[in-house]
């Protein structure tokens, strides 16, 4: 246990010392404030944009982060010979890859922390036609960045210290005291006779971000035992991509026919005159309200006849397509920008509790994964 500590404080400390971590956490924190600056034409709908665009910056930058962090973390080390030298001690490899990815995760969790502080900020300043922007907020909040700047040169300077992770700390704190200066001592008309209010629904929203950056974090690291940055880079990206879309792509497919649609079904080229009249026949001997889908104590009712009957006719769900599905993490899951529409309140925290389950889950199996590459791979001073 002292070991994974040790190698997991020493991962997070190279990770914050690196100087694309501090440019990419400032880079999105200037951006997510910048976004609530300009006028939009929305129809007024501007806060709901400004509010999805700044958690998009922060799913973004959290997978660049992750890969970057693996990458930094464990294959420059592996090339370097630095992992050959922890190893040779008693240390497994799968401890270290345990340590690795605390490390990681850790060092994402700060980047995603300040990030998330300058999104409640950024929702807060957002405006709709009748506002105005909130130059006091933008300020202030540039003022903190500019400080925490100034005390890591301070640092560095006279205590010869590293730049870099002591503005990374000064960051955290300037930014999270900006953020309590502006929404206790600043005010900022959201529209005519309306003023402006932090939406904490952000913070669960941003803690299911924060999940999906943990998994991407176990992908990084599973892909960095093997490859450099920029195909992992491009691997990260293809399960990005591909799990934006999973839903589409494998989800319907996975699913028996019942459990969708059916008026949409009827309409798809996809099946045939005889699957179409099959379809007829379920909706017509189980439909009860009429609403051309069945509901979930419909499709309880379907007798096991037919429901044989529908899986020989190729209509039961592809098993192929279920399993894509189940190993293609999908980030929907993790995007809950919906919720954030105006005029609802509350948000479902039973559902970030499912998530941190799905999470933890995809995360096991991801490092598990990646202990078994990592096993199979042989080290040298330096490669």
């Amino acid at each position: 246990m002292r070991q994974i500590v040790a190698i997991a404080a020493n991962a997070f400390m190279e990770l914050v010392r690196q100087p694309v971590y501090l440019l990419l956490m400032t880079s999105a924190v200037l951006f997510e404030i910048f976004l609530a600056t300009p006028y939009y034409f929305a129809f007024g709908d501007e806060p709901k944009l400004v509010k999805n665009s700044v958690l998009a910056v922060m799913f973004l930058t959290g997978l660049l982060g992750a890969v970057l962090s693996a990458s930094a973390s464990l294959s420059r080390e592996l090339r370097s010979g630095t992992a050959l030298a922890v190893l040779s001690k008693p240390v497994g490899r799968a401890q270290f890859l345990i340590a690795k990815y605390i490390g990681v995760i850790g060092a994402l969790t700060v980047m995603l922390y300040v990030t998330a502080v300058a999104a409640l900020v950024a929702g807060r300043m957002a405006f709709d036609a009748y506002g105005k922007t909130d130059l006091a907020a933008v300020g202030i909040f540039a003022l903190a960045v500019a400080v925490a700047y100034a005390f890591g040169g301070f640092v560095n300077f006279f205590l010869h210290r590293p730049f870099v992770s002591g503005a990374v700390g000064a960051l955290v704190v300037t930014v999270t005291i900006a953020a309590f200066v502006i929404v206790q001592f600043t005010t900022q008309m959201q529209s005519l006779g309306e003023v402006a209010t932090v939406d904490w629904r952000l913070v669960p929203a941003a803690i299911l971000i924060l999940f999906a950056v943990w998994i991407l974090a176990a992908l990084a690291l599973a892909c960095s035992t093997r490859l450099d940055m920029i195909p992992t880079l491009a691997v990260c990206s293809a399960f990005f991509l591909v799990g934006l879309m999973s839903d589409y792509l494998f989800g319907r497919r996975a699913q028996p026919v019942w459990q969708q649609d059916l008026r949409v079904e009827l309409m798809s080229t996809r099946w045939s005159p005889e699957q179409k009249n099959l379809l007829k026949t379920m909706l017509a001997k189980y439909d009860k309200d009429n609403s051309g889908r069945l509901e979930p104590i419909e499709q309880d009712s379907i007798s096991p006849a037919d429901k044989a009957a529908m899986t020989r006719a190729g209509m039961g769900g592809s098993r192929l397509a279920g399993v894509l599905y189940t190993v293609t993490p999908n980030w929907q899951l993790f995007w809950m920008a919906d919720v954030l529409e105006t005029g609802k309140t509350g948000f479902p925290w039973q559902y970030v509790a499912k998530a941190a389950v799905y999470m933890l889950c995809y995360v096991a199996a991801a490092l598990a994964v990646a202990v078994v590459l990592f096993e199979e791979r042989e080290l040298s001073q330096a490669q």
